[in-house]
């Protein structure tokens, strides 16, 4: 699985029915560092701080006031509509005076992240997994061979007198072909051991 990442704090303003509306995006990788990026980008003279974050597997949002669902679900949605992790995003609303309704809301607040995300730097990240793996020596080159064949890397390496013992990580999108591929070329003989 792949994920982007964004690279820069990215901000993006639009103003929707003479209300503005500021969504910050920035990388978090937990969610102490969401509250800190939090606190640092909120306005507190704002009519609503309204926010979401995916770092990982986990998220969290909050509609800072705005009717339930209408603010921070949708900026979800386009954080993950836009395959976005370790990502936070607040949305400051200066109200106008005019009422948006509850699709208003929901397609300003999700909107305006997904306009923001659509101009951020990021990078894409690969989820990698851990292999550990036991051959004999006469195999060792084609192992550094298929390794880098599949993008992954050598972490560690210890030679012994049963061959070499390594540990590295490879794509997890990878790990089934690449472990026929070490099979086939070792006859069976490289022992994938669970650490």
């Amino acid at each position: 699985m792949t994920d982007k990442i964004i690279t820069t704090t990215n901000t993006y303003e639009g103003l929707i029915k003479k209300s503005l509306f500021i969504g910050v995006c920035g990388k978090v990788n937990s969610t102490d560092e969401f509250f800190c990026f939090l606190e640092q980008h909120q306005d507190l003279n704002a009519t609503h701080n309204c926010w979401a974050y995916r770092i990982g597997s986990e998220y969290r949002f909050n509609d800072d006031g705005e009717p339930s669902g209408t603010a921070g679900k949708p900026i979800l949605a386009a954080i993950e509509g836009a395959n976005f992790n370790y990502l936070g995003a607040l949305v400051i609303r200066h109200y106008g005076g005019i009422k948006l309704g509850t699709g208003g809301l929901a397609r300003a607040y999700g909107g305006t992240i997904a306009k923001n995300l659509q101009l951020a730097n990021y990078e894409h990240h690969i989820l990698m997994q851990e292999l550990h793996i036991q051959l004999p020596f006469e195999f060792s080159q084609h192992l550094f061979k298929l390794t880098s064949e599949y993008k992954g890397k050598i972490t560690q390496q210890d030679f012994n007198v049963n061959g070499m013992h390594c540990v590295m990580s490879i794509p997890a999108s990878k790990i089934t072909k690449f472990k026929e591929s070490l099979n086939n070329i070792t006859k069976g003989q490289a022992r994938f051991i669970h650490p």
